[in-house]
């Protein structure tokens, strides 16, 4: 089976279990651009809009094509030419003027460790090489299963990010370890699967069978435990005692 056709599978699996509305989107930094993937076409006015397309078809984008967001060029260590490094330092006084963020705060943003000279967005099936992340757009009840299943994988608990949101890219990339991002008031403006209800999930592509193997038992586990605890709590409030047998044997029937 190629490479391909295995995340294709993993990505089927991941969608299914987790009843994801947008598929897992693969983003993968490259020095060159791959052969047979197209380069992006159109502007966009921040790069987390990228996130949105690649959930459908794959293209190439390069800093050229970041220009309009300095701050996630800035995450993801683009080389910058004049205008939008004016643009980043105006963005940083403006945010620095609201008290969002505090020249104590720039050294925590995540910054990739290497340059990214050509990033490629695409569905993690048609992914040219090993995602250095794969997001996934999740509500609450999906979150919850993600985070068990990488609680299992890493045996630790996930780091929880706020601004920017495309800080959890080199997050993920740099550590190798998942994390989750609530998305910042940028990325709910310009991502059209960031609605109030839904948060980012970013894993690391070298790992990603382990958690798709996790994601897949935990959604079962849960789905069924959710029954469970259904039933126990309609029983309850029928005037009942049930025991945890009495639950399973309900359940069963």
């Amino acid at each position: 089976m190629s490479d391909m056709t295995q995340m294709a599978k993993m990505a089927e699996t991941l969608q299914s279990s987790l009843k994801l509305k947008t598929a897992p989107v693969a983003v993968c930094v490259m020095d060159a651009a791959p052969a047979g993937i197209a380069a992006h076409q159109g502007a966009v006015a921040a790069g987390c809009q990228f996130w949105g397309e690649g959930a459908t078809q794959a293209f190439n984008t390069t800093a050229k094509d970041h220009e309009n967001c300095s701050i996630g060029m800035f995450t993801h260590h683009m080389n910058m030419g004049a205008g939008p490094q004016t643009d980043l330092n105006d963005s940083l006084k403006v945010m620095g003027d609201l008290g969002y963020v505090r020249p104590a705060d720039i050294p925590l943003i995540p910054v990739l460790k290497q340059e990214a000279k050509n990033v490629v967005y695409s569905p993690l099936g048609l992914a040219p090489k090993v995602p250095d992340a794969v997001l996934l757009f999740a509500n609450y009840p999906q979150g919850l299963v993600i985070s068990e299943a990488v609680q299992q994988v890493e045996n630790a608990i996930s780091p929880v990010l706020g601004r920017p949101a495309c800080g959890v890219i080199p997050q993920v990339a740099n550590s190798g370890k998942a994390a989750l991002s609530l998305g910042c008031c940028g990325a709910r403006a310009y991502v059209d699967a960031m609605s109030d209800d839904m948060a980012l999930w970013a894993l690391p592509g070298a790992n990603i069978s382990a958690y798709v193997e996790r994601i897949e038992a935990l959604s079962k586990a849960n789905d069924i435990l959710t029954k469970f605890h259904s039933i126990r709590r309609a029983d309850v409030a029928s005037g009942k005692s049930p025991t945890v047998q009495d639950s399973l044997v309900r359940l069963q029937g």
